[in-house]
């Protein structure tokens, strides 16, 4: 797969995992082309089986992404719609296509991600911050608006009701030490940390087969919003999904014939072992 002739980013592949590194203009504005090359990139990242890993991080040292582009958001309707009429906006939809595409993505978030940013690392499946230089915000209802790229149902989501309201209602900076405990991140680091730990990570990741990576990650969000039965069912779908297409079976039927999880330094030593088995295919 190519990943080429984007205008706001560019994209490394390396292995099994692609880089996307904003670069547009002085802040990384999140406008039309932006928007466009977003779309593009998930249409390429649902095709692609190779890539199993997608960081993205910014070019820039201050911005990861900006808000999005007020150019747009002054032409915005003043007319209400009825609940019926209302209609997917394009950050939405953009933030949700982002969000379920078959790689696990990764945010490295080195400087401020407001607004419409904060919104696209929220659509992504983790996300890791510099503490001195992280900064996150939800400065909507200060404009008038709200958060409308996902911003408010995600950020109840990771973080629960009381701990969203707050972040969107007081419209103030977070650093990266309050997003970790408020969990709109999932850790903080220093800036000479952050690159070994995310590196690692994905590169732990790329190790593993695409389909059971996409069937974790499907059910993992899918599970979200239903009842537990519901949820539980769901889990039995994604699991056939997987063992018909990774050499899962073969892997247990290894482990049982050569009498692994009856020996207790296997227990001892299951991190490295979930590596090793990675052999046999």
């Amino acid at each position: 797969m190519k990943y080429e002739n984007f205008s706001t980013f560019d994209v490394k592949v390396e292995g099994a995992i692609a880089t996307v590194t904003f670069d547009f203009g002085t802040v990384n504005v999140q406008g039309q082309e932006m928007l466009a090359d977003l779309n593009s990139l998930a249409m390429r990242l649902e095709m692609d089986r190779d890539v199993k890993v997608v960081v993205f991080e910014s070019a820039n040292p201050e911005v990861w992404v900006c808000h999005y582009d007020t150019e747009l958001l002054q032409h915005l309707s003043t007319e209400a719609v009825s609940r019926d009429g209302a209609q997917l906006l394009d950050l939405q939809a953009i933030c949700e296509r982002i969000s379920k595409v078959p790689q696990a993505t990764i945010a490295k978030l080195e400087g401020f991600a407001r607004g419409g940013g904060h919104e696209l690392a929220l659509a992504l499946d983790m996300r890791f911050a510099v503490r001195g230089k992280f900064k996150f915000m939800q400065m909507e209802v200060g404009m008038g608006i709200l958060p409308c790229g996902g911003g408010a149902s995600r950020m109840a989501r990771q973080t629960g009701l009381g701990r969203a309201l707050e972040i969107i209602l007081s419209a103030r900076d977070f650093d990266a030490d309050e997003a970790e405990a408020m969990g709109t991140i999932n850790k903080a680091f220093e800036a000479d940390e952050i690159d070994a730990y995310v590196d690692t990570l994905a590169k732990r990741i790329a190790s593993f087969p695409a389909d059971s990576i996409n069937a974790c990650k499907q059910m993992v969000y899918e599970s979200i919003d239903k009842p537990i039965d519901e949820a539980l069912k769901a889990e039995a779908y994604w699991l056939y999904q997987a063992t018909s297409k990774t050499p899962a079976v073969k892997r247990f039927t290894v482990a049982e014939e050569q009498g692994l999880q009856h020996d207790m330094e296997n227990q001892r030593n299951w991190e490295n072992m979930v590596m090793d088995v990675q052999e046999i295919s």
